[in-house]
Formats: structure tokens, C-alpha cells, sequence
């Protein structure tokens, strides 16, 4: 196990707090780096990953980019752009809502389906290498980020 000291080459933090601010970005940063290379091979990022998830949570029912844009982990990606990818993609397909015409209606495709059933696997593993704690330890770690979260 290596302490962040280590990681970042610096010998003492302000204080505790200042240390797990830090903590949090580096692995932050690990974790993201360790998932686009699981996606990459697909022509995937980590975000436009987040949609197809989201879009797969929606048991092919449309949703609107906004909508997609709320549920995002990180709210500061542009969905619209990562929408516009992964039609390019063949992954979704994009259609004028029927409900309102200025809104625009997004859905995974079977394609978009199959590229997550392949990935599946990767990431399971994957969560198990980055996270090396005990069940216990994770349940812990969960309520600890929820709490920190406020």
C-alpha cells in the first residue's frame, strides 16, 4: 500500500483535512485513468460510458439530454456533445420528443446495449483491483463518502 506522501512526493500535509482533499483527487484521477483504458479499446470515455449507463437505467424509455445531463456523475461534462458521439457511434439515436418539439429524446440502441454487456465483466474486475477492501470496509467507505457529501 502506498500512503499519498509517497504517491505525490511530499513529506507532510497542512493538516488532516488538506491530506484527504488531496487523497480524494489523486485517486480520483487513479480511477478515472484506470477506467479509459478499460474504455478505450471501444472508443469509449469514462463519460460517454456514464450515459450509456444512465440511458440503459432507462429500460428504453427516451429521455432528454437534460435530464441525462442531472443524472451525470460529473455534471461539468457537455452531454449534449457526448450524446452527439455516440450517435456517431451508432450507440443511440436522437429524436424529436413527442411530448415537446423542443426538446430532443435520446435512447440507447442495441448496439449501445452490447457494447455494456461487453464491458461488463472489465468493469467488475476492474472495481475489485482499484477498490482492494473488504466488504465490511466498503460499506464503510460508501456511508463515510455519502456523509462527506453532506
Amino acid at each position: 500500500m502506498m500512503k499519498i506522501e509517497e504517491a505525490i512526493k511530499q513529506k507532510e500535509f497542512k493538516d488532516p483535512y488538506n491530506k484527504a482533499i488531496v487523497n480524494l483527487l489523486f485517486t480520483h484521477s487513479h480511477i478515472v485513468s484506470q477506467q479509459s483504458s478499460l474504455f478505450k479499446p471501444f472508443g469509449l470515455s469514462p463519460e460517454q460510458y456514464n450515459v450509456l449507463r444512465i440511458l440503459r437505467g432507462q429500460n428504453s424509455n427516451p429521455i432528454t439530454v437534460s435530464s441525462i445531463q442531472e443524472r451525470m456523475l460529473n455534471r461539468m461534462s457537455n452531454a449534449s456533445r457526448l450524446v452527439e458521439k455516440l450517435k456517431q457511434k451508432g450507440l443511440v439515436v436522437r429524436e424529436e420528443s413527442v411530448r415537446d418539439r423542443r426538446q430532443v429524446d435520446v435512447l440507447i440502441t442495441d448496439k449501445g446495449l452490447q457494447v455494456l454487456e461487453k464491458l461488463e465483466a472489465g468493469i467488475y474486475h476492474l472495481n475489485r483491483e482499484l477498490i482492494l477492501l473488504s466488504n465490511e470496509e466498503v460499506d464503510q467507505l460508501n456511508e463515510l463518502l455519502d456523509k462527506l457529501r453532506g
